[in-house]
């Protein structure tokens, strides 16, 4: 393999805009992020669906009548 071709991995704190931090392994010095498990709609279980022109109710209207 040649030598100095990889990039060096290190251990790097990751923070979030919502005040949550942990460790992962980057090249980069810091890492910044704007949402994470901790806040994220989808994990916290206040993800709404948006039904745009009621496709939402036609799909469960269809679909429930095949059960």
């Amino acid at each position: 393999m040649k030598e100095n071709v990889h990039p060096n991995y290190k251990e790097v704190k990751v923070a979030c805009a919502c005040g949550e931090t942990f460790v992962t392994s980057s090249t980069r010095e810091k890492i910044h992020v704007d949402i994470c498990s901790k806040c994220h709609p989808f994990y916290t279980g206040k993800q709404k669906i948006m039904d745009a022109e009621g496709r939402v109710e036609k799909f469960k209207k269809k679909y429930a009548a095949k059960k």
